[in-house]
C-alpha cells in the first residue's frame, strides 16, 4: 500500500477507536515517526495530510530539517541526551521525553524562549525504558516550578515491549497514565491537555484510554529495515 493509503487506513482506525470512547477524531494528533525514513517519503506523508513529524535522533533530524523545513511541526519523541539539547531546541516545538532534572537544567540553560515539554513516565516499570518512576512524578513536577522556560503540557509513556504481539498488554500502562494526569490536574490546579501514548502496535488501545497524541511510524511508512 502507498503512504497515502496507509494514512487513510490509519485515520479510519482512529475514527473507529474514537467512536468507542465518544471522543472526536479531531482531538487526536498523529505524530508520524520518521526514524530511518527518507525526506522524499516524509514529503509524501505531508502531502497526504501529516502535520507533525516525530524524530528519535537528533543527528537524523538535523539532516532532514533543512530539506523538509518548518511547514510542519517537529517533535522529539526519543530519549534526549543533554549534549544534544542545543541542537534539539533549534528544530523541535515539543519534547516528549523530559525525564530528569539534569535534562531540565540543560533545556533551561540553552533555551532562548519557552519550550513545550511532556514528562515521560515509565508506567511499565521496565528497567530498559527511560522515564520518571510513577511514584516520583509529583515531586519531579514540583521541582520544575522554578524553570521559567519549560512549559509542561502533559505526559508521555510507552507500552511494554511485549505489546507488539498483544496490544492489550499496554492498556494498564495507558490507563495508569490517564489516572496520573487526572491526579496532576487535581493536585496542581492547572490543565495538562496532552497524553502522548500509543504506537503502531497499540494506538487503538491508547485512544480508548484517552490518548490525545499517538506516535505512529510503521503504520504509515511500513516496516523499517
Amino acid at each position: 500500500m502507498s503512504i497515502k493509503e496507509n494514512i487513510e487506513r490509519l485515520k479510519e482506525k482512529i475514527d473507529r477507536a474514537s467512536e468507542r470512547t465518544c471522543q472526536s477524531p479531531e482531538e487526536i494528533s498523529i505524530v508520524a515517526v520518521t526514524k530511518t525514513v527518507t525526506p522524499q517519503r516524509i514529503e509524501q506523508a505531508i502531502a497526504s495530510g501529516i502535520k507533525i513529524i516525530g524524530e528519535n535522533r537528533i543527528q537524523e533530524a538535523k539532516k532532514k530539517f533543512p530539506i523538509i523545513g518548518s511547514t510542519v511541526q517537529w517533535h522529539m519523541v526519543g530519549h534526549l541526551q543533554t549534549n544534544k539539547v542545543k541542537d534539539a531546541l533549534k528544530i523541535f516545538s515539543l519534547i516528549h521525553s523530559l525525564d530528569s532534572i539534569k535534562l531540565a537544567q540543560e533545556i533551561e540553560k540553552r533555551a532562548e524562549k519557552s519550550i513545550d515539554c511532556l514528562i515521560e513516565v515509565n508506567t511499565s516499570k521496565e528497567s530498559t525504558k527511560f522515564g520518571i518512576a510513577p511514584e516520583n512524578l509529583f515531586s519531579f513536577f514540583e521541582s520544575l516550578k522554578d524553570f521559567k522556560k519549560i512549559n509542561v503540557l502533559g505526559l508521555m509513556t510507552i507500552g511494554p515491549g511485549w505489546a507488539i504481539e498483544d496490544q492489550e498488554a499496554s492498556r494498564p500502562c495507558f490507563c495508569f497514565l490517564h489516572k496520573l494526569r487526572e491526579e496532576l490536574v487535581e493536585k496542581f490546579g492547572r490543565p495538562f491537555p496532552v497524553l502522548s501514548m500509543g504506537m503502531t502496535s497499540d494506538f487503538e488501545v491508547a485512544i480508548e484510554q484517552g490518548a490525545t497524541m499517538i506516535r505512529v511510524g510503521t503504520a504509515i511508512f511500513g516496516h523499517r529495515k
